[in-house]
């Protein structure tokens, strides 16, 4: 295993010094050791990231991107429509997740772990694995640096357990509010509502909390759980819809807020956990300024905005816009990590289980406990 510092120190030897990325769990050791340089810049989302270090390597300095192989789809328009046409060489290093068998990772990660090699391939941009020794690391470094004299980028894949990881960087609190504490107190007021909860932690959390076929955990996809929940809000304005989301994953999509704001579903709450950090991948920090995220909503449109510091706020303030309408966004303001890691969905539902069992509640209007139904061929 290569030691995440040593990882690190190789790529600025090597004369990088602009980082930026969006984290990933098998990466998480280099993130930790970057978040404390003055050259890293957290990114929402890939296709900021790399437009970012497309930015300073044009400025002169000479820049790599962190990502996880499922933000690929993300890369691919910055990759083949200015990387690419303008020969704007960067170091992409890309953990591959569901690589080489889809069964050793989550299953929202098979598609892209099967074709992650294959898509690079189709676009022409030079890749090679990552073994675990520094040697593996000098020769693929190399290997970038003569793609880089004819303007071409290189795309280093990190298999998992090759680098090293490192304590967690949860950023101090501002609150003593814990994921499971904010969760739970929202659990109580989510009776006869469509839920969609984001990825990661939070999804986890809620169905250790509140099981229920009327609750869509999205395993992937992050950033779009609240354009789930807008197309739902569209499509069945005679039922509540709550999203429950991450302030990593609002911020990765800011667009869809826009959006809701501009097509004000009455039926819709947004709840967005703001911790400050990606708590899925090591904590990692989101952005270093919080984000004022109830004068964000009124600005694009929600009807109503609020921020919520403790468990009391938040049942005043789900009994306070229930019944009303929206769309409205409440943000819960809570400490990074937690006390206990909640269950993995996958451990009891299958992804086409959890959608089938919510589109039969969403299609025919019956939320709130019901017996889930087994899924055929499951």
């Amino acid at each position: 295993m290569i030691e995440a510092e040593a990882f690190c120190r190789e790529l600025e030897a090597r004369g990088f010094g602009f980082f930026s990325g969006v984290p990933c769990s098998y990466l998480q050791g280099p993130f930790s050791r970057l978040q404390d340089r003055a050259g890293y810049v957290p990114a929402p989302n890939e296709g900021v990231a790399t437009a970012m270090a497309a930015g300073a390597q044009l400025a002169g300095r000479r820049a790599a991107l962190l990502v996880q192989n499922s933000g690929l789809g993300n890369l691919l328009d910055p990759l083949t429509s200015l990387l690419m046409p303008y020969g704007i060489p960067l170091l992409i290093v890309m953990s591959l997740r569901g690589w080489p068998c889809a069964d050793d990772d989550e299953p929202h990660h098979e598609v892209m772990g099967r074709s992650t090699t294959a898509l690079l391939d189709a676009i022409g941009l030079a890749h090679g694995v990552l073994e675990p020794s520094t040697g593996s690391l000098t020769a693929a470094l190399d290997r970038a640096d003569e793609e880089f004299r004819r303007d071409r980028g290189y795309a280093l894949l990190v298999p998992k357990a090759t680098l090293g990881s490192c304590p967690r960087a949860d950023s101090a609190a501002e609150t003593t509010m814990e994921r499971r504490d904010a969760i739970t107190a929202v659990a109580a007021h989510l009776d006869g509502a469509l839920v969609y909860s984001t990825t990661g932690m939070i999804s986890r959390e809620l169905f250790g909390l509140r099981d229920d076929p009327g609750n869509f955990y999205m395993q992937g996809s992050m950033g779009h759980a609240i354009g789930l929940g807008l197309g739902t809000a569209i499509a069945r304005p005679d039922l509540p819809v709550v999203v429950v989301d991450g302030d990593g994953s609002a911020l990765m999509h800011l667009g869809g807020l826009a959006l809701v704001g501009d097509c004000r579903p009455a039926n819709l709450t947004h709840l967005v956990l703001d911790n400050g950090t990606f708590d899925s991948t090591g904590g990692q920090r989101t952005r270093d300024h919080p984000v004022a995220w109830d004068r964000l909503a009124l600005s694009v449109g929600y009807r109503t905005g609020a921020v919520c510091r403790t468990v009391g706020e938040i049942h005043e303030c789900l009994r306070r816009i229930a019944g009303t309408p929206g769309p409205h966004l409440v943000a819960l303001c809570i400490a990074p990590g937690g006390s206990r890691t909640p269950p993995r969905v996958t451990s009891t539902y299958g992804n086409r289980e959890i959608r089938a069992r919510f589109q039969r509640v969403a299609s025919d209007g019956r939320v709130g406990p019901v017996a889930a139904e087994p899924v055929a061929g499951r």
